[in-house]
């Protein structure tokens, strides 16, 4: 966590991720993010992690950049 902190939903549980914090979520355990106000978080997922799980719509994006 960069700034801020978040819920981290997931099916049976909620954790609270405060500033200086991670969570490591394995793949394929269904989870969201919820916010009350605005977060900044850092990222990491394998490059072929769709940003709209496993849900394609005009959202999904499929060619990423490299930085």
């Amino acid at each position: 966590m960069v700034k801020g902190s978040f819920d981290m939903h997931f099916t049976d549980k909620v954790i609270t991720i405060n500033e200086g914090e991670f969570i490591i979520i394995p793949r394929g355990v269904e989870h969201k993010p919820v916010a009350r106000e605005e977060v900044q978080v850092m990222l990491f997922e394998p490059a072929t992690t769709l940003n709209t799980g496993n849900t394609e719509n005009e959202k999904t994006v499929k060619d990423l950049e490299s930085i």
